[in-house]
C-alpha cells in the first residue's frame, strides 16, 4: 500500500477506471455476440443494426482510450466482412 497522499488518491482513481473500461469492454463484447448471432441467422436487416451499434460503441471505446485504434479497426473490419458476405 501507498504512503504517499497522492499514491493513494491514484490507486483509488485508478479502481474507478479499471470498473468503467471492464463495464464499456463487456458491453462492446455483449453487442458483438448479438451481432455474429444475427449474422449466423442470416438476418441481414438486424445484423445490419446490430453493426451501427457496434460501430458507434467501439469508436467511442477507442476516443475514450479503452481499447486501441488499430484494435477498434480490425474489430469493425472483420464486422463489415462477415456483414457483406451475407448479401
Amino acid at each position: 500500500m501507498p504512503n504517499i497522499k497522492s499514491a493513494k488518491k491514484r490507486v483509488l482513481v485508478i479502481e474507478k477506471k479499471t470498473l468503467q473500461n471492464r463495464m464499456i469492454k463487456s458491453t462492446i463484447k455483449t453487442e458483438l455476440k448479438k451481432f455474429e448471432a444475427a449474422v449466423a441467422e442470416g438476418n441481414k436487416a438486424l445484423a445490419q443494426e446490430r453493426f451501427s451499434y457496434c460501430v458507434k460503441k467501439l469508436d467511442q471505446a477507442a476516443a475514450k482510450h479503452v481499447y486501441h485504434k488499430n484494435t477498434v479497426s480490425r474489430k469493425k473490419s472483420r464486422m463489415a466482412s462477415a456483414l457483406a458476405a451475407l448479401a
